[in-house]
């Protein structure tokens, strides 16, 4: 099992219009290319609080994580909804992305 932990750091004044696109897009974008969303969050505490996005996907591995968003990325309805949401300027200023290999600790449902 792969994560894929992602942190967007929003454009000043431009949170809001990046969740709002999370929840009347990206969800749903997620659900049709078969990504496991397993969380996703406001930071509260820590550097860049009330500013910031994390959420963290799930994939059966490497190969599943790139082909899913290859597809992701490539779908003519993201393509139309981060045009439009990016119309009056880009919603996130900064991205941090990484990956988690979780198999050095086994089944967690098994401890």
């Amino acid at each position: 099992m792969l994560y894929e932990v992602r942190e967007y750091i929003a454009t000043p004044g431009r949170l809001e219009a990046l969740i709002t696109r999370f929840k009347e897009h990206t969800f749903r974008l997620f659900d049709k290319h078969q990504m496991d969303l397993v969380q996703i969050g406001v930071t509260s505490v820590g550097d860049h609080s009330f500013n910031e996005v994390v959420y963290t996907l799930r994939f059966a591995d490497a190969a599943d994580m790139e082909r899913k968003w290859g597809e992701f990325i490539r779908d003519p309805e993201w393509i139309a909804v981060f045009r439009a949401s990016e119309a009056e300027g880009p919603l996130v200023q900064s991205m941090r992305r990484r990956l988690v290999d979780a198999s050095a600790f086994g089944d967690l449902d098994k401890k």
